[in-house]
């Protein structure tokens, strides 16, 4: 079975771009967040997709998973503080959704994470407000 492809100009759209962004500080916005379960599937995790705001990554996106709801205390812990890093970016210290966080510009400072088996990844490190200096 094919698929009718009349009307599309390949000129006329940009290629996506999967690479990864260089380490460093970017403005952004939360644009999705969902509730899924862990591979495990004994807790659940809030993941997040993120859209650059400015400079030359604009409207790329970055994901990062909070393991809210898992059974390591450890893992939660960790979770719940960036949870709180990203409240008091955006301000919004008692949401009661996730979407009270959407479509709020902060502040994260992300890292690449180096991988042998896999391709290499950004990993958030940081949530700070908008107007926050760089680290």
């Amino acid at each position: 079975m094919s698929g009718n492809l009349s009307g599309f100009d390949a000129n006329n759209v940009q290629p996506s771009d999967f690479d990864v962004l260089p380490a460093g500080e970017y403005e952004v916005v939360i644009v999705k967040s969902e509730k899924k379960a862990t591979k495990s599937g004994n807790g659940a995790m809030l993941s997040l997709e993120l859209q650059v705001l400015n400079g030359p990554y604009q409207n790329r996106k970055l994901f990062d998973n909070l393991n809210l709801w898992n059974q390591s205390e450890t893992a939660a812990k960790i979770a719940k503080a960036s949870l709180s890093a990203i409240c008091r970016a955006v301000g919004v210290m008692t949401p009661n959704d996730s979407t009270d966080l959407h479509n709020k510009p902060l502040r994260v400072k992300v890292k690449v994470e180096k991988s042998d088996e896999y391709d290499d990844r950004n990993k958030i490190v940081a949530y700070k407000p908008r107007n926050a200096g760089p680290q």
